[in-house]
């Protein structure tokens, strides 16, 4: 196994930014990056990335780890130039994202679909030219009461919700090592609980 997988998180760049909900991708990758000790980020292509192996057993797998920096919105600009670049086809590109429609604390794996009104998904498909690549939806439930959902997702976790996101961090990583060795189906059937 040698071809090269992208592992995607979405959110917006800057200190300001680094806690919320709306990070939740960013997040993600980030704990993913620590957990397979993968360091030494650089810019490149409108992002941040960072390239490595990533083992289980005698099986490796070749990723590169992308946080783009043109804001949610424009996500798809540094995804597709590096998927170009690389020749990373969309089938091997994971993008790791926040989703308001799932419950608070669910995670959801699946390939292809509509944007669900993600900004960033929606930036992807339009510049890739092709909704073919997986997404992990991590659920923020709906706003409290009549909460603007713009408002709702650029908050900051509660201290009660990092009791549910950092656990979620880590499941996010054991799903995605899930999907770099055992596939979609295998982690889709563990992990869409």
């Amino acid at each position: 196994m040698t071809n090269l997988k992208m592992i995607v998180g979405l959110g917006n760049p800057g200190p300001a930014y680094r806690a919320n909900r709306h990070n939740i991708g960013f997040q993600c990758v980030e704990h993913f990056a620590a957990y397979h000790h993968i360091g030494t980020s650089k810019m490149q292509m409108k992002a941040m990335t960072a390239d490595g192996w990533v083992q289980r057993g005698a099986a490796r797998q070749r990723i590169l780890l992308v946080k783009p920096l043109t804001f949610m919105n424009a996500s798809g600009d540094a995804v597709a130039q590096l998927a170009r670049f690389y020749k990373v086809e969309p089938v091997d590109i994971i993008a790791v994202h926040d989703d308001i429609d799932l419950p608070q604390g669910k995670l959801r794996l699946r390939l292809g679909g509509s944007s669900g009104g993600q900004n960033g998904i929606k930036s992807i498909i339009n510049r890739l030219g092709t909704d073919d690549f997986v997404r992990a939806k991590v659920g923020l439930g709906r706003p409290p009461g009549r909460m603007d959902a713009a408002a709702y997702v650029l908050q900051n976790f509660t201290e009660a919700e990092e009791e549910i996101f950092g656990p979620l961090r880590a499941k996010v990583t054991d799903a995605i090592d899930c999907w770099l060795f055992d596939g979609l189906e295998v982690a889709m059937n563990r992990f869409n609980g």
